[in-house]
């Protein structure tokens, strides 16, 4: 199991990427550029970004509820 930290510094690069492939994706429709291939190289890019964060993130489980309940992370719920 990944650890917390290895966890936020790989989410962190992945989201770094994918919000830099997002904006040039976005620039270049604000640009009218929605073909061609700058377009494609574009759109290529913020997919694989899109699907390297999916992969990163599936499979992640949160326990939100120290948040609302008050016990310490990591310690099981005692009825």
């Amino acid at each position: 199991m990944i650890s917390p930290d290895d966890f936020r510094f790989r989410a962190h690069v992945l989201l770094v990427e994918l919000d830099a492939a997002t904006t040039q994706l976005m620039m270049l429709v604000v640009a009218g550029e929605t073909s061609g291939l700058l377009w494609d190289e574009a759109f290529a890019r913020q997919s694989a970004a899109y699907s390297a964060w999916m992969a990163g993130a599936r499979g992640i489980q949160v326990d939100p509820m120290p948040v609302l309940d008050g016990r310490p992370p990591e310690q099981p719920l005692t009825s």
